[in-house]
């Protein structure tokens, strides 16, 4: 049997930190949560790459400083269904790291999904 990996790492330290929280009060315990909250996002950008999904998604623009200087200088249309479908590729990757719990990335999943 190998070391343990670098998400079991975090994932050990997190769980402690939950744990621990409950013992602690005041402004211990609020750290301890954000830095347990810190922990899960390393975890979930480790997991999932979310660059490496928005490179993907945004390849066919040449990538989101392209896609941006081609909005701004009406090159690129935002109304374009196809464009619209890779920023919400990116922007989903990036949510899936950053609030996976939020109300909108929810629904934005659910609707690729359909």
């Amino acid at each position: 049997m190998g070391h343990p990996t670098a998400l079991q790492l975090l994932e050990a330290v997190r769980l402690f930190l939950k744990q621990a929280e409950g013992a602690l009060s005041g402004r211990l315990a609020f750290h301890a949560k954000v830095a347990a909250n810190t922990l899960a996002i390393v975890e979930r950008e480790l997991a999932l790459e979310p660059d490496g999904a928005e490179a993907a998604a945004l390849a066919a623009y040449g990538g989101m400083a392209v896609l941006c200087e081609g909005l701004r200088s009406g090159a690129l249309d935002p109304a374009d269904k196809a464009l619209l479908a890779a920023v919400r590729a990116a922007v989903l990757a990036r949510l899936a790291v950053d609030n996976p719990r939020y109300a909108t990335f929810k629904r934005l999943q659910e609707r690729e999904i359909s």
